[in-house]
């Protein structure tokens, strides 16, 4: 699960950080509940005022759709757990937002989050993705000036 946290000041956006939560190994109740407490650290650490998720789309894999609702459940349930509002964004919202194309592949998704946020060093493709749901978040919702937002 990827997550990045920004701040906003203004129309300006910064990158404050942004990482990888891994599930690890054990059975699934014990791989949620490891990223359920990564991702209660995270929101510990750096405290946002705004978190946002992406919609679940379906595919044609559905152990692969519903090992992903698990885990996008962890992503709702630890905001809430902290008293902050959730964005919801469809994919294609998101790629609009950022890259200005609703079906940007994820390489232009990532380039376009350097542009952004520059001097960001992106932990992965996933990381790339949450830092571009929390670019929309903060480019869609009505939030005050200063805001850290996670994805």
């Amino acid at each position: 699960m990827g997550w990045g946290v920004i701040e906003m000041e203004g129309s300006r956006l910064t990158h404050v950080a942004n990482g990888i939560c891994h599930s690890g190994g054990g059975d699934l109740a014990e791989r949620l509940l490891s990223l359920h407490r990564q991702l209660t650290a995270i929101f510990t650490r750096f405290a946002p005022e705004a978190s946002a998720v992406e919609q679940t789309f379906v595919n044609k894999d559905g152990a692969a759709t519903l090992k992903l609702g698990q885990a996008r459940a962890i992503a709702l349930l630890v905001p809430a757990q902290f008293g902050i509002g959730i964005g919801e964004y469809a994919p294609n919202t998101v790629k609009k937002t950022v890259v200005g194309v609703g079906h940007a592949a994820k390489e232009q998704v990532a380039h376009m989050v350097r542009v952004q946020l520059p001097g960001v060093e992106l932990a992965g493709a996933d990381a790339a993705d949450a830092l571009a749901i929390a670019i929309c978040h903060a480019h869609h919702a009505r939030i005050p000036a200063v805001r850290k937002v996670r994805a």
